[in-house]
């Protein structure tokens, strides 16, 4: 029994561009690129699709053929705190250092640090754990969702620490007898 999982990540929004985190109470729609490069995804049809309850998966996943996905809590983004809607240069202008610390505590599965006001590394990845537990044992699914949920699947799934996945990108991983390989990363492209 072998279940294949695709991790999208939204199509692109504004503030990707501004390359701003996302504050919790912002939902950017998709920006027109956005729009053209989720109605691109190929994806298979008869995978079963999930959503982060933002609008900009909510998009991604119904351009991408998807309207239907069942909206999952546990796949919204990470909880930056005080790092909400602000650029690297503006977080390192105000707190030097100290972000990079924040932004590694909050990728390290086991790690009671993050963000000020925002979530625990072991917390966030404790919420991805929970979802992945709940994959069945075969099939296809598809996990529309955001960066940091589909990078803290990657590090728990197939031990990847670090990768680059753009808005609209995709990773494929695999499982069988509770084994994750890593299958493919897909660039995201308009041909």
């Amino acid at each position: 029994m072998t279940l294949t999982l695709f991790l999208v990540r939204h199509a692109p929004t504004v503030p990707n561009a501004q390359r701003r985190y996302p504050r919790p109470d912002e939902d950017a729609p998709i920006s027109p690129q956005g729009r053209l490069l989720a109605a691109s995804l190929n994806l298979p049809r008869d995978a079963a699709a999930f959503v982060s309850p933002s609008l900009r998966t909510r998009e991604t996943a119904a351009l991408a053929g998807f309207p239907h996905a069942v909206t999952v809590p546990g796949l919204a983004e990470a909880n930056f705190g005080v790092m909400a809607g602000q650029t690297w240069t503006e977080l390192e202008a105000r707190y030097g250092s100290r972000p990079r610390h924040w932004i590694e505590a909050l990728a390290e599965p086991a790690a009671d640090a993050g963000p000020p006001g925002g979530e625990t590394g072991h917390g966030f990845h404790a919420r991805i754990q929970g979802w992945l537990s709940g994959l069945p044992h075969e099939g296809q699914v598809i996990a529309f969702t955001h960066a940091g949920p589909l990078l803290a699947a990657l590090r728990l799934c197939v031990g990847l620490r670090a990768a680059e996945i753009a808005p609209g990108g995709v990773a494929v991983i695999r499982r069988a007898e509770d084994h994750w390989w890593l299958s493919e990363l897909r660039r995201a492209s308009l041909f």
